[in-house]
């Protein structure tokens, strides 16, 4: 079985200043030509849609690349759509990484964040699929490891739990689809985790970058 990893960018800006827009990611899509398409929504929202289609959901979420090209392209191709994401939405900033930080040391780690950010901007760059590359993914992991030095609490829920969760749903899909070929569509951020746990499921071909 193949299963490819797409990660994209939420903020439309972004997806034109790295020529990651959504154009290209439907290229993307249609070139691999899943049978299943797993995204970071979360099924309550993605209920939400499928009783309203206009139904935006809240607080971000889903991103709007679902709502956009997504779902219609899924509606269009006849591909089964699968809910990943896991979040809950009423406590997320309370598990803020700089909570128990203020003031003057507050700042400068804000400010370290944001040149982590920079870091993974500019790796982004070097390879076929924007954000889609070994540097983006081994800034970013080392940016993780920082966030988990801060505090541990809230890197266990943000993003320990909730790739624990994410992980089993693609292990479901892909059992619930044997003879199916299926993309998994997630932020860029969460690209190395998907990649070096998909990486030991059995009989499972991992297609990453997808070109």
């Amino acid at each position: 079985m193949e299963v490819g990893i797409l990660g994209v960018v939420h903020d439309d800006a972004l997806r034109f200043q790295y020529d990651l827009t959504l154009e290209v990611i439907k290229e993307l899509i249609l070139d691999f030509d899943p049978d299943v398409i797993c995204g970071e929504v979360l099924p309550t929202s993605f209920e939400k849609y499928k009783e309203d289609s206009d139904n935006r959901g809240y607080w971000g979420e889903p991103p709007s690349e679902y709502y956009e090209l997504i779902f219609p392209i899924c509606n269009q191709q006849k591909i089964k759509f699968v809910p990943i994401d896991w979040v809950e939405l009423d406590i997320w900033n309370d598990f803020d990484p700089l909570r128990d930080y203020s003031g003057l040391e507050k700042e400068h780690l804000e400010k370290e964040l944001e040149i982590w950010w920079e870091k993974q901007k500019e790796a982004a760059i070097k390879g076929d699929i924007p954000f889609n590359t070994a540097s983006f993914d081994t800034v970013t992991k080392q940016k993780y490891q920082w966030l988990k030095k801060l505090d541990q609490n809230s890197h266990f829920i943000r993003w320990e739990c909730r790739h624990l969760i994410m992980l089993q749903r693609i292990r479901n899909a892909i059992k619930d689809n044997p003879n199916g070929k299926i993309l998994c569509i997630v932020g860029a951020d969460h690209n190395h985790i998907l990649k070096e746990e998909l990486n030991n499921l059995k009989d499972v071909q991992i297609i990453y970058p997808l070109r």
